[in-house]
């Protein structure tokens, strides 16, 4: 059982760094609690903050699900900041360091923590629209592809979260881990359960010494604490497995014996849903609109470039609202994904007020700021659109008169 989680840790691990260093992949917007992060901005502005995506909502969607189905299992199988907190207890108990175990109440004091971490990040991000932890977060520093944003001290939570892991078993994953504060209602009600039966039982300890979030597994009929993992390596430890004393899975006619495979499934079946959904169902992480919908409207879908961000997609918008010879009259919706090459943007508009080469101008055509007596030149440009080279008659109807 251990070496197949080992196997399926490893596996999402080299996943990461392979997405980050070698494909140079945003591995943020894959982050489930970026999802978290979000949510407020999106829901009350239409857009995502700076960096992330919407694919951060179907993965949070994908772990929310895992978690009902396996507990935590998002933790003991596929976090990196676990995994690799583990290998280093793991070496360190190879070399013969001693393990510190805490105690159910210190466990319980410094649990609280990281809910604390879950409101304080979540108040600055939603209060300033931006991830203002970035700087010292130890999961960024390591997909970030150590960019300028980061901060020393994201290097030095990172080394503190191993230092510690030398002694005591996933440290930040039990105390501070912010994602683990919003899981932990959906894992208390998780459908499977590990079930220890009392009269197959002969009280060695060796589930309770073997879990790493030190759970009682030997005084409890049954593992409700919504800090397990699902690890199973309580399971594993029992030397009376075989006849059923400790069990893993389901209750009633669902079964009370599960496999791991099942874990794994539920776990690769929920990983790939969020990505697939998240290809079928491309939510926009930008929107914006003005005026008043219209009951026929036409859309155009463009490519542009330098769309890179939540920042410069409210400057898009800010030359589709200019107020010079460029203007474009009417309803307009824009929905866009920012991109760090080139984003996909749509545009709905009134058909009776304007078309498509008018906005085409607006986007990339310069604006003269009179109060500043300066022309501001656009830093945005549509493929397949060049204003030098094509007339209007080529670009589309010629502009709507103001």
């Amino acid at each position: 059982m251990k070496k197949t989680r080992r196997t399926v840790q490893l596996g999402f691990l080299a996943l990461t760094l392979v997405a980050v260093f070698a494909l140079k992949e945003n591995a943020e917007r894959w982050c489930p609690f970026g999802g978290v992060e979000a949510l407020y901005t999106y829901v009350t502005e239409g857009n995502m903050v700076c960096s992330l995506g919407t694919s951060n909502f179907f993965l949070l969607g994908g772990v929310l699900a895992m978690t009902l189905l396996v507990r935590r299992a998002f933790c003991g199988y596929m976090c990196p900041i676990g995994t690799i907190s583990e290998m280093v207890r793991s070496l360190a108990r190879r070399a013969g360091l001693p393990e510190i175990r805490v105690g159910q109440r210190v466990d319980r004091v410094l649990g609280a923590a990281k809910y604390a971490v879950l409101g304080l990040i979540l108040y600055t991000t939603w209060r300033a629209g931006e991830l203002m932890f970035r700087g010292y977060d130890p999961c960024y520093a390591l997909i970030s592809r150590h960019g300028a944003d980061i901060t020393v001290w994201a290097y030095v939570v990172a080394g503190a979260i191993v230092a510690v892991s030398l002694f005591v078993s996933l440290p930040f994953c039990r105390w501070f881990c912010p994602l683990a504060a919003v899981l932990t209602p959906f894992s208390r009600v998780g459908l499977t359960r590990v079930r220890r039966d009392p009269a197959l039982c002969t009280g060695c300890r060796r589930c309770s010494a073997a879990c790493p979030m030190e759970i009682p597994v030997d005084q409890l009929t049954q593992v409700s604490r919504a800090s397990c993992l699902s690890c199973l390596n309580c399971v594993e430890a029992c030397p009376h497995r075989e006849k059923h004393a400790i069990t893993w899975g389901a209750a009633g006619w669902l079964g009370r014996r599960w496999p791991q495979a099942a874990l794994v499934g539920v776990v690769l079946v929920c990983t790939t849903g969020a990505v697939w959904g998240s290809y079928a169902l491309p939510l926009p992480s930008f929107r914006k609109t003005r005026g008043t919908a219209v009951a026929e409207y036409a859309t155009v879908d463009l490519k542009v470039e330098h769309l890179t961000c939540r920042g410069r997609a409210n400057l898009f918008v800010w030359y589709l609202d200019r107020d010079d010879l460029f203007r474009v009259p009417g309803y307009l919706k824009i929905e866009a994904w920012p991109s760090p090459s080139v984003a996909d943007v749509r545009i709905s508009y009134d058909p009776r007020e304007t078309n498509v080469a008018t906005i085409q101008q607006a986007i990339t055509e310069p604006y003269y700021n009179l109060s500043e007596d300066r022309w501001l030149p656009s830093p945005f440009r549509i493929e397949g659109y060049d204003p030098l080279e094509l007339g209007l008659e080529e670009a589309g109807a010629p502009p709507v008169d103001p």
